[in-house]
């Protein structure tokens, strides 16, 4: 936008030259009445006007005033905010010009009009209920009144063009009343096309036009055109201050996204005009905005929000008391204060004096939120309709008080009508606050189902809460938005994880805690605390303990005990603290459940002790806690069998009903109970079906039990006949029916999962499914038992060495080294070794039979394990080859093969042998009679084979350490020749320099010498340079019919022999013409044309036996690549190619060399020169002997090309 316009500042970097253009500023404050016909006048005050306008309607009649005293005087009436006086007085105008020329009338009408609207905009949308002296006619009623003013008006003359801006202007003001949308965007298009009428009847000067469109612009939406239009207006007046376009300039920018240039336009706007109520409200709206986007604990809210409503939002407000948004502002600011009377005060007067739909949807909502607080959700629930329908209702309308609504339905218990609406918000606008809510609202559902024990399938309630919660979290990741996190929606889900994801519901706990820490201040800390694991420490100890106390608990699920004790210790620290803080809070419940879950992990951390200090400190405050004593009657157990018995006993006569007790009792029964095939002489099972048939049919752990012993018993049943085998699988669906009522009553209880898994795997030899059961429980269940039956399942499958790993796991699990899981894993390894024939297989098998049985030193089925994987390594020793033995292993096997047969025989003569007597008593014969034979003939076998194997070995070994010392030999000889090269070479290379150094001395001492010979005593002694002799010019043999051009200096006779130079400075250029001998200037150089393909042989250059230096070697044998390239493009029928002698001496000629040089070159190339030459010599340039240096070994010399190109060489060609 330009800086000025027509002379004036455009009213955004500075103040206008002249004063700026208010409404009524034309109105002057004097006006002379014509009386008479004499030329006098009556002066009129216009700013002290009657009360009752009759008098001068009176005094305007009867002088016939013209119309614009008329409406002079009715304009200072609205000036000084008497409208209606106003309306009288142009009214009487009409009446006394009833007769009179229509162009006055309509001039008068459209005044009327135009202050029919002004009316309308001051007056109440509805019916005043707050003050009863103002006008009670509404805005309909004004809307109607200038309607029909205008029809009069257009009556007269439709096309006059104050009367078209006027019906813009009406439109607009229909248009903000209506509620229907299209009948509203009809309206809005006829005031725009009225404005482009006003606008082209007015040449393009009506800025009123322009503001006007702008404004239908706004309420299309098109904020970007609003903008531009409202600009032209801002450049075109830039001293326009009411209407002023800086405030439509503003609320553009503000809808486009650019709210800090907003303020900067809403700023200027108000310091040019300080009484504007509207700039100082919508400056309160932008700081109050700006404060939204700060959390309420942070020091810059206050400082904002204050700003917001006591500086600008209240300044507003008492600048115009009837400003329908600051009042609407101002409500919000009284109903945080709970300063309700205000609210509905300031509410109910926005909804009546606004002409915009908006301002009277704020106000409802406030009266709505109002009655929210108060509990009237009745009233609440149709202000919060009302605030919606004034936006549009339905698909558009209000989205807080959509959401308004459907925290209503939440408060009446109509979940089913609150989710509804807020999953039709959800999909027009992704609401952090309605999915927070809906995802709560799903979540309580699943919630209610679990505490009520319900059979519902609320999955679909789970993953539709989890997911609404989720995308709530993921909202405050983005930084736009700066959404506060909630710790309501982590809580939430870390209810919904706790059963099936419960590292994520200890994420959603560890952040809670985060937050909560972040929140305390570290002036509550104590002082002196410097190192960060304290502070953090003592901020711990500030939470809540039953946050704490949830965190622990997932850790001691997660078998992470160290950390789950340390929380708990904080959860005690923290529920002191508030009882020292508070100390009406009753915190012992608290206490007393933290105790019991901090005996809890000491007792499943092995440190026994202190749990049992705890559960007997907390037992001494609440000698009835049944769980804390419960827990130290098992403790008990573990030390003292007899004492636990009976303090198990005593507590199930202390309280026979309670479950807990008769479970521990019933656990206790199944490790000291006499084993018996027949169940109703099994004490557990008497124990547990008294359980289920007198005080719980339905007690899970009782069910689970008789399941149990059901199975075991079908386990043991013989299966030798078809009655016995008929008996068994009886049993065992017995015990699946037991499981499957537990599947019924608890469907996630891993361990009737468990048994039924057992049960396909023993009975229907379904070991497919029962693998995919036992994978399944291996996260739910913690204990040894599903790796136990994972390695029986493999073991089955033949899948040896996952059943191997199940029960290392198995072992690894049970706190002290089970036996019974020793000897599965032996037998594991047994089979592994008979799979894969593999004598370490055995061995590992073997041994572990015997930790089994040292575990366990009384139990017969350990020892006949032991003497069976004896008897079964004897015969792998038999059998396998003796490469894969030693003659140790055998003899070994010998000796436990006695030990096992004693075994067996002992065990045959117990009273209850695992297997039958006979086959026991066999399996030792076996191994006397046979076995024993077997393995003496073995150990010859292996003895010979060992000694031969000695002598081979031995012998391989001599012949291995032969190969070794020759390939060693012939290895250090190459490097002793390696290394005499390396030497000879060194030595070379050092004499090469001695010599190099020598020439190089030998060469310095010369050209010293030479130097001295250039130097010789004046006649004061001093040194100076030799003169040199002036050189005579030699005449040149000239050839017959050739013509010669070359320097005198150039050779040294006729022959066509060129004496070679030395070049110090760079050759000359060919172009550059040379005076010849003789003074004259030199005569260009011919050539002859060659037929293509023609060679012709130089005749140049004789070859020499002197090596010449390398520096001029350089400058002359190598021709520079870009030269060369250059030469190859000449066209072969003008550039001649001679062939040039190996070894030919450099052509460049110096002219400062000096005679000595000069003579000694003679000499040289005398002895170089041949005798005679078969073809006479070409005469080159010396510029030409520079450019055109022959190439070595046979190579053909190129012509620099420019000489080839101009077509005028001074080469003579044969």
């Amino acid at each position: 936008m330009a800086a000025t316009a027509n002379g004036h500042t455009n009213g955004v970097n500075g103040h206008a030259e002249s004063g700026g253009f208010t409404r009524f500023a034309d109105v002057p404050d004097v006006i002379d009445i014509p009386v008479g016909t004499d030329g006098e006048v009556v002066d009129l005050n216009l700013e002290e006007t009657p009360e009752d306008p009759s008098e001068l309607c009176d005094l305007l009649e009867s002088e016939n005033a013209a119309r614009n005293y008329w409406v002079t005087i009715a304009l200072a009436y609205v000036k000084q905010d008497r409208s209606d006086a106003a309306v009288e007085i142009l009214k009487r105008a009409l009446e006394v010009r009833q007769q009179g020329r229509s162009d006055e009338r309509l001039s008068i009408l459209v005044c009327l009009c135009w202050l029919y609207l002004w009316k309308c905009r001051k007056a109440s949308r509805v019916q005043s209920t707050q003050d009863t002296t103002r006008d009670d006619r509404t805005k309909d009623h004004w809307l109607k009144a200038a309607t029909s003013t205008l029809n009069d008006a257009s009556r007269l003359n439709p096309s006059y063009p104050p009367l078209i801006l006027v019906r813009g202007a009406l439109n607009i003001l229909r248009a903000s009343l209506q509620q229907v949308q299209g009948e509203r965007v009809e309206t809005l298009k006829q005031a725009t096309r009225n404005f482009e009428d006003a606008y082209k009847a007015s040449n393009a000067k009506n800025l009123m036009a322009i503001m006007g469109k702008a404004k239908v612009q706004y309420s299309h939406g098109k904020y970007a055109e609003a903008y531009t239009l409202y600009q032209q207006v801002l450049e075109r007046a830039p001293e326009l201050i009411d209407p002023d376009p800086r405030i439509g300039i503003g609320c553009c920018l503000w809808q486009l996204g650019h709210k800090e240039n907003a303020k900067e336009a809403w700023q200027r706007a108000l310091a040019l005009s300080e009484d504007s109520s509207i700039a100082n409200i919508m400056l309160g709206l932008h700081y109050l905005d700006e404060s939204n986007h700060l959390s309420t604990s942070d020091p810059e809210f206050v400082k904002i929000y204050t700003k917001a409503m006591t500086g600008y939002t209240q300044t507003a407000f008492k600048k115009n008391g009837w400003n329908a948004l600051a009042c609407v502002t101002f409500g919000g600011f009284f109903l945080l204060r709970k300063n309700y009377a205000h609210v509905e005060r300031l509410a109910r007067r926005a909804i009546e004096q606004t002409d915009l739909n908006a301002i009277a949807s704020d106000g409802w909502y406030l009266l709505a939120r109002m009655e929210h607080y108060q509990g009237d959700l009745a009233k609440a629930q149709d202000y919060y309709g009302k605030a919606d329908q004034a936006r549009g209702g339905d698909e558009r309308g209000y989205l807080p008080a959509k959401f308004g609504v459907a925290q209503l339905k939440t408060l009446m218990q109509d979940f089913d009508g609150a989710k509804f609406r807020l999953e039709k918000i959800i999909t027009t606008s992704k609401s952090v606050e309605a999915m927070t809510l809906l995802g709560i609202l799903h979540a309580e559902d699943v919630f209610t189902a679990q505490a009520s024990g319900s059979k519902d399938d609320k999955s679909d309630s789970r993953k539709k809460a989890v997911a609404l919660l989720e995308q709530v979290r993921i909202a405050w990741k983005d930084a736009k938005r700066k959404i506060t996190p909630d710790s309501s929606v982590l809580l939430n889900l870390a209810r919904l994880y706790e059963s099936d994801q419960p590292e994520k519901a200890l994420a959603c706990l560890q952040q809670v805690e985060q937050m909560e820490m972040d929140e305390i201040s570290e002036e509550d800390l104590p002082e002196e605390l410097e190192d960060e694991d304290a502070i953090r420490e003592a901020k711990r100890n500030m939470l809540s303990p039953q946050l704490l106390n949830n965190i622990a608990c997932f850790y001691f699920q997660a078998d992470k005990h160290s950390i789950a004790r340390a929380y708990f210790q904080s959860a005690l620290n923290s529920s002191v603290s508030i009882q020292h803080r508070d100390e009406s809070v009753d915190t012992d419940a608290l206490v007393s459940t933290v105790s019991y879950n901090l005996a809890r992990t000491y007792e499943a951390a092995g440190i026994e002790e202190e749990a049992q200090k705890v559960y007997t400190s907390l037992l001494s405050r609440h000698p009835d806690y049944v769980d804390a004593n419960t827990r130290t009657a098992y403790l008990t157990l573990q030390t003292d069998q007899e004492k636990g018995a009976q303090a198990i006993k005593a507590l199930l006569e202390a309280d026979p009903s309670n479950l807990e007790i008769r479970a521990l009792y019933g656990w206790y029964l199944n490790k000291n109970k006499k084993r018996t095939l027949q169940l109703s002489e099994d004490q557990e099972q008497r124990h547990y079906k008294h359980t289920l048939m007198t005080y719980d049919k339905h007690d899970i752990y009782s069910l689970t039990g008789m399941g149990n012993l059901n199975m075991a018993v079908a386990r043991e049943l013989p299966r030798d006949t078809d009655q016995h085998k008929e008996r068994r699988t009886k049993t065992y669906m017995r015990a699946v029916e037991f499981f499957d009522k537990v599947l019924m009553l608890d469907p996630k209880n891993a361990y009737a999962a468990q048994g039924m898994g057992i049960a396909m795997a023993e009975d229907k030899k379904d070991t497919s499914a029962a693998v995919k059961i036992f994978t399944q429980l291996r996260e739910s269940i913690k204990d040894a038992s599903v790796h136990i039956n994972l390695g029986h399942v493999f073991c089955e499958l033949k899948q040896y060495s996952k059943s191997i790993e199940n029960y290392e796991l198995a072992l690894q699990k049970s706190r002290q080294k089970d036996p019974q899981i020793m000897a599965c894993l032996g037998r594991a390894w047994l089979l592994r070794g008979r799979a894969e024939r593999n004598l370490e297989h055995f061995q590992m098998s073997l041994d572990l039979s015997k930790q089994a049985l040292e575990t366990a030193p009384d139990n017969i089925n350990f020892r006949f394990n032991v003497a069976f994987a004896q008897q079964t390594l004897a015969q792998q020793m038999i059998s396998q080859p003796e490469a894969n033995k030693t003659l140790e292993d055998v003899e070994k096997s010998s000796k436990d093969l006695d030990i096992a047969i004693e075994s067996f025989l002992e065990i045959a003569k117990s009273p209850n042998p695992p297997f039958p007597r006979g086959d026991i008593e066999q399996r030792a014969n076996m191994g006397r009679n046979t076995m024993k034979r077997q393995l003496a003939s073995a150990i010859e076998r292996q003895a010979e084979y060992e000694r031969k194997n000695a002598t081979r070995i031995e012998e391989a070994r001599k012949m291995r350490e032969e190969q070794v010392r020759k390939r060693e030999e012939e290895k250090r000889a190459a490097l002793e020749k390696a290394e005499e090269q390396k030497r000879k070479i060194e030595e070379e290379r050092r004499r090469m320099k001695e010599e190099d150094d020598a020439l190089i001395a030998k060469k310095i001492e010369e050209e010293k010498a030479r130097e001295e010979a250039d130097y010789t005593t004046d006649e004061d002694g001093n040194r100076k340079k030799r003169e040199k002799k002036p050189r005579e010019k030699r005449q040149k043999r000239k050839k017959k019919n050739e013509d010669t051009d070359t320097e005198g200096d150039g050779l040294a006779d006729g022959t066509g022999d060129e004496r070679p130079k030395k070049s110090k400075s760079r050759p000359r250029s060919r172009a550059t013409s040379t005076p010849a001998s003789d003074g004259e200037p030199r005569q260009k150089k011919k050539r002859r044309l060659e037929r293509k393909g023609t060679a012709v042989k130089s005749s140049k250059y004789k070859s020499t036996e002197m090596v010449e230096d390398s520096d001029e070697d350089d400058d002359a044998g190598i021709q520079p690549a870009t030269q060369r390239s250059e030469q190859e493009e000449t066209p072969a029928a003008e550039t001649p190619a001679p062939t040039s002698t190996p070894g030919a001496p450099d052509d460049n000629m110096d002219d400062d060399d000096d005679d000595d040089d000069d003579e000694e070159e003679e000499e040289e190339a005398a002895v170089s020169r041949p005798s005679r030459r078969n073809k006479p010599a070409r005469v080159l340039d010396d510029d030409d002997e520079d450019e055109e240096a022959p190439a070595a070994n046979g190579d053909t010399s190129m012509v620099d090309e420019t000489v080839g190109a101009a077509g005028d060489s001074d080469h003579g060609g044969d």
